[in-house]
């Protein structure tokens, strides 16, 4: 699992049946204190995440082991929203 930021939202209105209907958002990759530093990536939104918020995603075939994505043309899934980050006793990230 890694740590993303949502960007943006994603709209397209031709998409894969298996995937129609599903709320699609723009990430970008970032660390444990929420400081971006990676790729854009398109995720299906499983949790009800909005724009700004620091969330897990999963990707390749893990994106595709909730009941939601099996055998699904998925990639990249959000799967948690995020509230806090810990490390060495320290919170380095609070929503």
């Amino acid at each position: 699992m890694i740590f993303a930021k949502i960007v943006g939202t994603v709209v397209s209105t031709q998409m894969d049946e298996g995937i129609k209907g599903k709320k699609c958002l723009l990430v970008q990759t970032c660390n444990h204190k929420g400081e971006i530093d990676g790729n854009y990536l398109v995720a299906v939104d499983l949790v009800g995440a909005g724009v700004e918020e620091i969330v897990i995603i999963s990707q390749g075939s893990s994106a595709r082991q909730t009941e939601i994505t099996h055998q699904k043309p998925v990639d990249c899934v959000i799967v948690g929203i995020v509230d806090m980050v810990e490390a060495y006793n320290k919170i380095v990230f609070k929503k």
